[in-house]
């Protein structure tokens, strides 16, 4: 633990102060493997780390990424939303996702069960593949509904990069997941 009230009294009660839902502005001043470190603008400074803000990778977007860096730049300006005061670490932890719209939802909302759409295969798995139907989003077509026939593995139906046609077999808004079929809706083969 970095300390109690009395050994950082200012950043004790400048982390009190906040309240969870709250927005706070800051500038990215270092993004490590773990996370991102944010320099708030009414944040006192931080006796150890580079900022008092702290987002985890979890928290920085809705869509997948390789590095935090593909999503925010050293010396860049965020609003964050304040989630909660970590006491072990003396830190604001904060979400920059929390400030956009989910597009998993967006999208639920413009697609029923039983629709036809274009996508592109972009990982095989042993019990199916996952399809991109729009940006950044991603549904999965299990093994028995990839084909007409049963097949043992997918790639003995597709491969990486393929575009195919699916169908919305179910929209499951809670667990964001979006699940998918070739056989539906149509009588052609593979």
């Amino acid at each position: 633990m970095m300390g109690g009230p009395s050994e950082n009294p200012e950043l004790w009660a400048f982390l009190e102060s906040l309240h969870r839902g709250e927005f706070l502005s800051g500038t990215v001043t270092t993004i490590e493997r773990f996370g991102v470190f944010v320099a708030l603008d009414d944040g006192p400074d931080h006796p150890v780390f580079p900022g008092v803000g702290f987002i985890s990778f979890a928290e920085l977007s809705w869509r997948r990424f390789e590095a935090a860096s593909d999503v925010v730049q050293i010396g860049q300006r965020l609003s964050c939303e304040f989630l909660q005061f970590d006491t072990w670490n003396l830190e604001a932890r904060l979400s920059l996702k929390a400030t956009q719209p989910d597009p998993f939802q967006v999208f639920a909302d413009t697609i029923a069960v039983g629709q036809k759409l274009p996508g592109q295969v972009t990982k095989l798995i042993p019990f199916g593949v996952f399809v991109q139907v729009a940006d950044g989003i991603e549904g999965l077509v299990h093994l028995r509904e990839l084909a007409w026939t049963p097949v043992k593995t997918p790639s003995d139906v597709v491969q990486v990069g393929d575009k195919i046609t699916v169908v919305v077999t179910e929209i499951d808004r809670e667990r964001r997941r979006l699940a998918l079929s070739r056989r539906q809706g149509s009588s052609a083969g593979v």
